[in-house]
């Protein structure tokens, strides 16, 4: 598939480069103090390695208004699509390695919430460089580039992706999986049952 950069106009209608914020010590601490998994992929909503940097308040400032935040990390091994998400808010992706990200608009989920995965756009984001998805713009796991693993730092309001409290079914509470989390998944991205199967079309394999 085609991979733009993030540095791209195309990337506009899915976020934007942060340049205000300090990002140093985060990416520092994620390459030195993290670990990468052997295989498959690692998500922690919130870590206190990162949560105690100065780079928390900046951001919770600058970036989220003065909002409570979250700042954790998805590491790992990843080249397919799997499944798409999207949240009330924006999220912000610190590469601390080069990373890439398979993206999508929420406005071309249909009425009985279905996405239709050629309308997904790829983007290379470079190491030491932070992005803002804004809160229509669907995404999940980053994926490595040419076989390599990646280190992404994430951040999201205070909460998100933590466990439910109550059951949700029924139109667009059935992508509900967690708190601030609407997913969509492809039939074979390997989801938990009972998960949204919403993704038609390829499942997507950013080195195809």
């Amino acid at each position: 598939m085609k991979i733009y950069k993030v540095t791209d106009p195309e990337f506009a209608k899915y976020g934007k480069i942060i340049d205000n914020v300090d990002f140093s010590e985060i990416i520092a601490t994620l390459e030195n103090d993290i670990e990468l998994p052997a295989e498959g992929v690692e998500y922690v909503p919130g870590c206190e390695a990162l949560e105690k940097l100065a780079a928390y308040k900046e951001i919770s400032t600058k970036t989220y208004g003065e909002m409570p935040i979250q700042i954790g990390y998805c590491n790992g091994h990843n080249e397919l699509l799997n499944a798409l998400e999207y949240h009330r808010d924006s999220e912000i992706n610190i590469a601390a390695t080069d990373a890439m990200f398979m993206l999508g608009c929420q406005q071309d989920i249909t009425k009985d919430y279905t996405y239709d995965t050629s309308l997904v756009e790829a983007f290379f984001c470079p190491k030491g460089t932070a992005v803002e998805f804004y809160a229509t713009t669907l995404h999940y796991a980053p994926c490595g580039v040419k076989g390599e693993g990646f280190k992404v730092g994430v951040v999201l309001p205070k909460g998100t992706n933590l466990p439910l409290d109550s059951k949700h079914e029924g139109s667009e509470d059935a992508l509900i999986t967690a708190k601030n989390k609407w997913l969509s998944g492809h039939a074979e991205g390997g989801l938990d049952a009972g998960a949204h199967i919403g993704l038609i079309g390829k499942n997507l394999n950013i080195n195809e």
